[in-house]
């Protein structure tokens, strides 16, 4: 994973340590004191969420614990396209410009151009430089994108 993929697993886990944690202790407190807890919806709703908060904390440490942490800047620029590197493509066909940085599985998100490194459109890409043309298979069909930059960020 990225750096900023680590930060960002860190800060969701310290948030949910220190502020989710609590706050459902002191739901669960709070629909105790509500009596029979058989038919008590506000207990079992604040439950609920606590089994996903733990869940979340065990499923965030796990990936912190064993993930590989990559800092891009500390890579020497060979102008290949590598994890974390971000680059611009160009469809063939239609001039159509999209950038997208290659990141880990757990970072990828399409709405924040953050593709997985495992991904078809990454799997083409990895090892080639600015200017080469890659086909690239989705379900539609394939695609034919031209490298136009290559971004060590």
């Amino acid at each position: 994973m990225t750096v900023e993929g680590e930060k960002a697993l860190q800060t969701e886990l310290q948030h949910l340590k220190t502020v989710e944690r609590p706050r459902i202790i002191a739901a669960i407190a709070e629909a105790r004191e509500h009596g029979d807890l058989k038919e008590n919806a506000e207990y079992h709703a604040a439950r609920e969420q606590q089994g996903f908060a733990e869940g979340r904390i065990k499923e965030i440490e796990a990936k912190l614990s064993s993930s590989q942490v990559i800092d891009i800047s500390q890579i020497p620029h060979t102008g290949k396209v590598i994890f974390g590197t971000t680059v611009t493509l160009i469809n063939t066909e239609t001039e159509e410009e999209v950038t997208y940085q290659i990141v880990g599985e757990d970072e990828a998100n399409v709405r924040n151009k953050k593709i997985s490194v495992t991904s078809p459109i990454a799997r083409a890409l990895i090892g080639k430089e600015e200017g080469d043309v890659v086909v690239v298979k989705t379900p539609g069909g394939t695609v034919e994108y031209e490298i136009d930059e290559v971004q060590h960020l």
